[in-house]
C-alpha cells in the first residue's frame, strides 16, 4: 500500500529535469506492487553488483527514490530504478521510496535510457537498440537523440552501426568478449562472413582494437579496396554534406558515389522497422 512520507525537497538530479515538478513527494511503496519496465533497454544485470547495491541498501536504505507510473489495479511500473529495486529485494525491504509521475511514453523510455547510460555502463548493444527505439517510435534524428542523451552525433551513429553487424558479432558484444571498439573496426568490412571470421579471431586471440584495425585494413587492402575508400575522400563538400544529412535524417547507413552531376545514392538498413520509418519519411514528407 502506498503510503505519503515527506515532501520532495531539491528532488532527482538532473537525469529528471524534463519530467520533474516542484512540489511532488515521495510515497513509499510495496515491492510486490512495482513491476519492472518491459521496454527496459537493459537485459542484463550484473549480480554481483546487485548484491554489492543490497549491502549498501541494508546499511544506508535507499538514498534516490524510484521513478515509477501508475499501471492500474492498484500497481506501478518503475521508470527509473530497477537496479534499485532488484538490490531492495534482495536486502529484504518491504516498501520502497518511489515518486510517482504522470509522464508519457517517450519520456518514459527517455528516462529509462539515459538513467543506465548515466549511472551504469550499459551493454553496447542494449544501449544501441535503445537510441534505436528512441529514434524509431520518436521520429528523432540521430543528432536529436544524441542531445536528449548528452552524447555526440558521431558517438549515436557508431553506436547504431553495431545493428547491421551479424548475429554471431553482436552476441560477442553482448556478452563482452569484444568491445564496442572491435565491432565499430569490423564494420569496416562489407562481407558478413569476413566480419565473422575476423571477429572469432580476435575474440579468441584476445586482439585489441588497434590489431583487429590492421587485419581489417589488410582484408580490405587484399580486396582491392584501402581502408579509406578513395571515393569518400574525393567527395566535393556539398555532396558530403549531403551524405551527413541522410545518415542524420534516416538513421541509415549511406553512402554517396559520384560528383554533382552523377552518382549514387546507397541506403543500407537491417530491419523491417528501418525500411517502414524510410517510407513514412518519404510519405510524410519528412525528409528535407
Amino acid at each position: 500500500m502506498a503510503k505519503k512520507t515527506h515532501g520532495l525537497g531539491r528532488g532527482l538530479d538532473s537525469l529528471f529535469a524534463d519530467v520533474e515538478e516542484t512540489g511532488d513527494s515521495i510515497l513509499e511503496i510495496s515491492v510486490g506492487e512495482l513491476d519492472p519496465n518491459p521496454d527496459q533497454p537493459r537485459r542484463t544485470f550484473n549480480e554481483e553488483s546487485i548484491a554489492q547495491l543490497a549491502d549498501s541498501i541494508r546499511e544506508q536504505g535507499i538514498l534516490q527514490p524510484l521513478l515509477v507510473v501508475v499501471t492500474g489495479g492498484g500497481r506501478y511500473r518503475i521508470i527509473a530504478g530497477e537496479r534499485r529495486y532488484r538490490a531492495a529485494r534482495a536486502a529484504g525491504l518491504e516498501t520502497v521510496p518511489c515518486i510517482v509521475k504522470d509522464i508519457d511514453v517517450i519520456h518514459q523510455m527517455e528516462v529509462a535510457l539515459i538513467e543506465n547510460l548515466q549511472r551504469e555502463d550499459l551493454n553496447p548493444l542494449e544501449a544501441a537498440r535503445g537510441v534505436r527505439a528512441l529514434m524509431d517510435q520518436c521520429g528523432y534524428t540521430q543528432e536529436k537523440v544524441g542531445q536528449r542523451l548528452g552524447k555526440s552525433r558521431p558517438a549515436v551513429a557508431n553506436l547504431l552501426r553495431l545493428l547491421n553487424l551479424p548475429d554471431e558479432v553482436t552476441e560477442m558484444v553482448r556478452d563482452g568478449l569484444l568491445t564496442q571498439g572491435h565491432a565499430r573496426a569490423l564494420g569496416g568490412i562489407e562481407n558478413p562472413e569476413e566480419q565473422i571470421r575476423l571477429a572469432r579471431k580476435a575474440a579468441e586471440e584476445g586482439l585489441n582494437v588497434r590489431q583487429l584495425e590492421k587485419l581489417v585494413a589488410e582484408a580490405r587492402e587484399k580486396k582491392g579496396k584501402p581502408a579509406k575508400p578513395a571515393a569518400v575522400k574525393r567527395l566535393p563538400a556539398e555532396l558530403e554534406e549531403l551524405q551527413e544529412r541522410l545518415r542524420e535524417q534516416t538513421g541509415m547507413r549511406s553512402v554517396l558515389t559520384g560528383n554533382v552531376n552523377r552518382g549514387k545514392i546507397t541506403l543500407h538498413y537491417s530491419t523491417r522497422e528501418e525500411l517502414e520509418r524510410l517510407n513514412d519519411l518519404l510519405t510524410q514528407g519528412g525528409l528535407s
